[in-house]
């Protein structure tokens, strides 16, 4: 029997409507002031314009605002921090996009570290990033953090679980790691350079695949009655996970589209409109 499908889209939809109704209320209160998030996009890679889209979009949904920076591909480092501090200066501005990957010339983990804690709604800073390792307050990465709301929402145990989280990126596989250990797992972070890596995935209750890499990790590797997530996104809309030989002897999957993006993409909406009512309740205009 096919496992549960973790449906990403299905939650995500959901998602809106309730952030709809939240966003009227704030409305309400900072007379028709709507949260504004900020997506900064540098270069021109086609997929990243996308993702920003598909970003823009969802903030439209439900009545946010967006604000679209576009750098070009010959920006440097200090032409974008200087964005970035404009955009921390603004009072107007909630929450800061700061789109993945950057061109090469670009120091990407200075420019992420600049923008202020209290507008990082993708929770991509280091301060963010060790609040959430240490269980403090702190907006997590969207993608791990858009993970656990739907391993919550189908009611899939992690407490006491030996996870296996494959790939150990600063944005997805390292905060996916430090939200299940907080969450009481046992975790196990392995990457491409890993030896006997399907022996370790083998063992696993819970797979995450966050290594980037198409089809990588092996149908065969995933223990009978696990539960497989699958993070990874590529062209020809395949994963990181051979899916297809595993959707019949897994207890729960996220499909490839439809599982995790959409996840991640309500959970910046949800943590822009956190920032704008955390803003309203400090007396910030």
């Amino acid at each position: 029997m096919p496992g549960i499908v973790l449906d990403g889209k299905k939650l995500a939809k959901k998602m809106e409507g309730w952030l709809a109704d939240r966003v009227q209320v704030l409305l309400a209160h900072t007379g028709g002031k709507a949260p504004t998030l900020a997506t900064v996009l540098v270069g021109d890679d086609p997929a990243s314009a996308v993702y920003v889209r598909m970003k823009r979009n969802a903030c439209r949904r439900i009545g946010m605002q967006s604000r679209r920076v576009e750098l070009p591909q010959e920006t440097n480092t200090e032409e974008l921090l200087d964005a970035i501090t404009s955009l921390n200066a603004d009072p107007d501005v909630h929450g800061i996009l700061l789109q993945h990957p950057v061109p090469p010339q670009i120091d990407e983990r200075r420019c992420f570290d600049a923008i202020r804690p209290e507008k990082d709604v993708d929770g991509v800073t280091c301060h963010d990033f060790g609040r959430m390792a240490m269980g403090e307050p702190a907006y997590g990465a969207a993608t791990p953090a858009g993970i656990m709301r739907l391993l919550e929402h189908y009611n899939i145990q992690i407490q006491s679980k030996r996870a296996v989280v494959v790939g150990r990126s600063p944005i997805l596989g390292k905060p996916m790691a430090m939200m299940l250990l907080n969450a009481h797992a046992t975790v196990t972070v392995c990457h491409s350079r890993t030896t006997h890596l399907p022996d370790i995935v083998r063992q696993a209750d819970l797979v995450v695949g966050a290594v980037g890499r198409p089809q990588f990790i092996k149908a065969d590797w995933i223990a009978e009655g696990a539960v497989v997530v699958d993070a990874g996104y590529h062209q020809g809309g395949s994963g990181d996970i051979e899916l297809a030989g595993v959707v019949d002897r897994c207890i729960a999957y996220t499909p490839v589209p439809g599982g995790v993006g959409p996840m991640t993409i309500a959970t910046l909406m949800t943590q822009t409109l956190a920032a704008a009512e955390t803003a309203l309740s400090a007396g910030t205009p």
